[in-house]
């Protein structure tokens, strides 16, 4: 009886949390939009805020010395999002199961504001870039129960997702 009221607990603070991102998830979003124009110097400042990846990433697209060497202007940037759930759960019972092996998911991404590149090749023979964003979300979801009694509301998987962009995503080059 007692883990049956651990594992109600632990489902319900499940729930709480997703349905808090869900809410949340909006507003928070925003974080990424507001980092991704700083300007990084050294890789310190930038590990301070980022992966060593994505670091990585910038640091290579976003070297000062690509101008040196006559060729224009090269740049790449995007905003890429990507979510992914796998439930399981699986119930047997001698006794009533009601409301129980549910499996809930709750995604959410939204990307608000531009995705703006601007260059200006200064005649040294134009410039590369190349931008974009992309999102993908999944969800795979397996409940079993196996019951001697009651199972209403049992065995249920809900998945909500949700992904909304707005703004511009746009280039200009001279």
């Amino acid at each position: 009886m007692l883990r049956s009221n651990h594992t109600k607990k632990t489902a319900l603070l499940v729930v709480a949390v997703l349905a808090t991102v869900m809410i949340m998830g909006p507003s928070i979003s925003g974080i990424n939009s507001v980092l991704a124009k700083q300007k990084y110097n050294d890789w310190e400042d930038c590990r301070d805020d980022h992966s060593k990846n994505w670091c990585k990433n910038y640091f290579r697209h976003h070297n000062d010395h690509d101008n040196d060497n006559g060729n224009g202007n090269k740049a790449s940037q995007g905003i890429g999002q990507s979510q992914s759930s796998s439930q399981n759960s699986q119930c047997v019972s001698g006794g009533s199961t009601s409301g129980s092996c549910n499996n809930f998911s709750f995604q959410n991404q939204k990307n608000s504001g531009n995705n703006a590149l601007a260059q200006d090749g200064n005649g040294k023979g134009g410039n590369k870039a190349s931008q974009g964003i992309g999102q993908s979300q999944s969800s795979s979801q397996n409940s079993q129960v196996v019951s001697g009694g009651d199972t209403v509301g049992s065995g249920n998987n809900f998945n909500f997702q949700n992904q909304v962009n707005t703004g511009n995503n746009a280039l200009a080059q001279r």
